[in-house]
């Protein structure tokens, strides 16, 4: 079937559009720099390139498979009939972009910003998984989410598929919104990394014998707080990209989006600094530095539909979840995540998709009545279905190609072991012991 097709952008907004994408290396830039800072320095190099080679492996795989699953609105895809109402499932389109003019039209646009979004999704795990994931098993790991599991949730949300028809077809407000991926990217990212970091179990000195977890800090606030400036010029031009394609947002909303994406970083940022200092004295800047990102995400889903004090709203109230959770899920579920990237990225990613329905504003003659269940019909696929997958599917991996460095390669560093030379020279290595 053809589902209802997207309207087309002019010829200067298509040109925008173009920059927006080509600023979201950036943010992919800002995450290794951050997940590089709060793992340990025998194993700088390997998280540095590690994520360079996530990000290579999901954009090739999907270039080569991805957008087939994921198409664009108003293309081929494959659909069933229930109750009389059509659910798209899954795009139809070739492989390796056969038939894509690749000529500035929205299509050819969103293939080239999906092909960005699956490398960045690809990196979220890399930072629950830092010091013990092996780098060949990462890079396989990797065609798992570029190839199945985000174009899948894309298509459903982005490609035109049944979670962004529920408006259309069931009257569910606008339908599915999320105009930066913070479901499709951040939140399948955040399933992935929840996944990866369950399979590989806590790095050796986390916990005690009676499980009780141990500070192990990151080696460099300053690679954190850098990828903090990276990552925020990264997300503005995704949410611009991705208002404009997936939403038909007017260019001149980018000032609004923009906006958005500063407040909510800002608030959340503020709000960890305040409670790390109220609670320990002093502020932590490595929990600050998540929850930068983690305003940044919350922000995501609605960033062109908030008002900019809605935004803050959400920053401050993301900051919050990402201060509380990291201690909660190292005491309660024994989850070892240095790099911080299911706090960040998945709660926060839930919580800005639920906060679109508390504050979004619907432009033009839109109706945002029953959104509520759009964006908690989004919520239910992601944690019923997509995390299921990404888990089983990566289980399978684990039992044929172990994912977990052998225990002399973890207590050496994975610089060493994996790429045979350390990151720093000997007069400035860390005391990681």
């Amino acid at each position: 079937m053809t589902p209802a097709t997207a309207p087309p952008i002019p010829e200067l907004t298509s040109i925008l559009c173009l920059l927006f994408i080509l600023l979201v290396p950036f943010a992919v830039a800002g995450l290794a720099l951050i997940s590089t800072g709060l793992g340990r320095s025998r194993s700088a190099a390997h998280m540095m390139l590690s994520c360079l080679l996530v990000f290579g492996v999901g954009a090739i795989v999907f270039f080569a498979f991805g957008f087939a699953w994921q198409g664009y609105a108003g293309r081929p895809g494959h659909a069933v009939s229930i109750g009389g109402k059509p659910w798209d499932l899954i795009a139809a389109e070739p492989f390796f972009w056969r038939g894509l003019k690749l000529d500035g039209s929205p299509a050819a646009l969103a293939a080239l910003l999906g092909m960005m979004s699956a490398g960045l999704a690809a990196v979220i795990p890399l930072g629950s998984g830092g010091g013990r994931w092996r780098l060949r098993s990462a890079g396989a790991s990797t065609a798992i989410l570029a190839g199945i599991t985000y174009p899948l949730f894309a298509h459903w949300a982005w490609g035109g598929g049944w979670l962004s028809q529920l408006g259309a077809t069931y009257g569910f407000g606008m339908g599915f919104i999320d105009a930066g991926g913070a479901l499709p990217i951040h939140a399948v990212g955040g399933v992935t990394a929840l996944a990866i970091t369950w399979l590989l179990a806590p790095r050796n000195g986390k916990y005690t014998n009676d499980r009780q977890p141990l500070a192990l800090p990151g080696h460099n606030a300053i690679y954190v707080l850098l990828g903090c400036f990276f990552a925020w010029v990264g997300w503005i031009g995704l949410d611009c990209a991705g208002a404009i394609l997936y939403q038909g947002a007017e260019a001149s909303r980018s000032v609004l989006i923009a906006a958005n994406a500063t407040l909510g970083a800002a608030g959340a940022m503020l709000a960890a600094a305040c409670i790390t200092s109220l609670r320990y004295g002093k502020p932590d800047a490595s929990v600050a530095g998540n929850s930068f990102v983690g305003g940044l995400v919350a922000t995501s889903a609605g960033c062109a539909v908030m008002p900019p004090f809605a935004a803050l709203v959400v920053g401050l109230v993301a900051g919050t979840l990402v201060t509380f959770s990291i201690e909660w899920f190292e005491l309660h579920f024994t989850i070892d995540d240095p790099g911080g990237s299911i706090p960040s990225h998945l709660l926060c990613g839930l919580w800005g998709c639920v906060a679109v329905a508390i504050f979004g504003q619907a432009p033009g003659a839109g109706n945002m009545a029953g959104q509520w269940v759009a964006q908690l019909a989004g919520i239910a696929t992601l944690l019923g279905f997509t995390f299921p997958l990404s888990y089983g599917l990566n289980w399978l991996l684990d039992r044929y190609y172990p994912m977990r460095v052998r225990p002399d390669g973890e207590r050496q560093g994975m610089d060493l072991f994996e790429l045979g030379t350390g990151a720093y020279p000997d007069f400035m290595r860390h005391n990681d012991d």
